[in-house]
């Protein structure tokens, strides 16, 4: 095994880097098992790092340090004892069961000397995934709940943490949940739950998509149906209670919340004028560009930060890793999020994106660990954290 060399390295490290981090970034290359992957570990003032391990073909280095330094703001922000990290393994996510927990295995052996990195599941990787590292190096979240694990997407953690993020945001905007239309680009396990805790709200779901069409009803999508539709390994655009649409077609449909739930950069300068939505509720990291952010707060629509409105999965983990439980992990999520969206939206300034002000809030409890920690110490995992549940 060696690390790569990538010729367009040094200027998207010399982009990157600032006086927060990245701390460490890996370049795997093992072609013996045919993997090639990235790892990056922000900043550990706070804590070891927790981040998720993603699985994708098309994943590159900008991607997982935007992905990682996301982590870190989010962790703080979510007032966790941990710093922040991402991985991304290049590959496609729908291998053979063998051939993924082989380049599972090979990549935990790879960052086993990384101690203060601790991964997770993340979009293309499952509880399963984190089995197999567990296994190899000792350590991760999301873990199956067979290996004492709170399985964050089986229970629905981000999704819970988005409803809880929405239900406050009503204090701030004119939109309320009790009828409110939405749609969700990315129909995956974050998607799913989100809409499953928003309809419980009051609120219904009227397009959602996956990475091979959308589906769409007027007057509201049967949330349950089109859970066990996704599960049976069908597309959504072939669920029998809509009616098919493109994916690119959401972002203009009618609706007062609409949530990115899939992959970076959806809502960009380019296409953020289509919007209809109010209340944009990101499932996904990096979902909405800043400059798409600024345009969308001109026009008084409120788009909650990403690593505050999707933090329960991460949150989830925490307690995992410190040996909550499941009730607790819920209980935490939703104190946590509540408190921080209230926070952020009452220091918001008129006409600025909310981020502006998490980002404040975040930067301030990183600086301020940073100031207690010895230049080049890093807190080992072994050493697990307090966490108050």
């Amino acid at each position: 095994m060696r690390l790569a060399n990538p010729s367009n390295m040094t200027s998207t490290w010399n982009e990157v880097r600032d006086s927060l981090g990245p701390a460490k970034v890996l370049l795997i290359h093992d072609p013996l098992v045919g993997l090639e992957a990235i790892a990056v570990v922000d900043n550990v003032a706070c804590g070891p790092a927790i981040g998720g391990v993603r699985m994708a073909p098309d994943i590159g280095f900008e991607e997982v340090f935007r992905l990682a330094r996301a982590m870190t703001l989010k962790n703080a922000a979510a007032g966790l004892p941990h710093g922040g990290c991402k991985s991304g393994i290049i590959a496609r996510p729908d291998l053979k069961p063998l051939e993924k927990e082989r380049l599972m295995r090979a990549f935990a052996r790879a960052i086993a000397g990384i101690q203060e990195l601790i991964p997770g599941p993340d979009m293309g990787t499952d509880e399963a995934c984190m089995g197999f590292v567990k296994d190899e190096i000792g350590r991760a979240v999301g873990l199956p709940a067979a290996l004492g694990g709170i399985p964050l997407d089986e229970i629905g953690a981000t999704g819970f943490g988005l409803a809880v993020c929405a239900e406050i945001a009503q204090e701030f905007c004119e939109v309320r949940l009790e009828g409110a239309r939405i749609v969700v680009q990315g129909f995956g396990a974050v998607g799913q739950h989100a809409a499953r805790f928003l309809v419980a709200r009051g609120a219904r779901v009227v397009a959602v998509s996956d990475s091979r069409g959308a589906t769409q009803a007027p007057g509201g999508l049967d949330v349950e149906a089109l859970i066990a539709h996704k599960k049976a390994g069908r597309a959504v655009a072939e669920f029998e209670g809509g009616a098919a649409a493109s994916g690119d077609e959401l972002i203009a449909m009618d609706c007062e919340i609409w949530i990115p739930a899939a992959r970076p950069d959806v809502l960009t300068a380019k296409n953020a004028d289509q919007l209809q939505a109010k209340l944009v509720v990101p499932g996904a990291n990096i979902a909405v560009t800043e400059e798409a952010e600024r345009l969308l707060a001109s026009r008084d629509v409120l788009v909650l930060p990403d690593y505050i409105a999707n933090a329960g999965g991460v949150i989830c983990a925490a307690v995992e890793y410190a040996g909550g439980t499941r009730t607790q992990a819920f209980a935490a999520i939703e104190e946590r999020i509540a408190d921080n969206t209230r926070q952020i939206l009452m220091r918001a300034g008129s006409g600025e994106p909310p981020r502006v002000a998490a980002d404040a809030i975040a930067l301030e409890r990183v600086q301020q660990a940073m100031r207690y920690r010895r230049r080049g110490l890093a807190p080992p995992a072994t050493a697990r954290p307090e966490l108050d549940l």
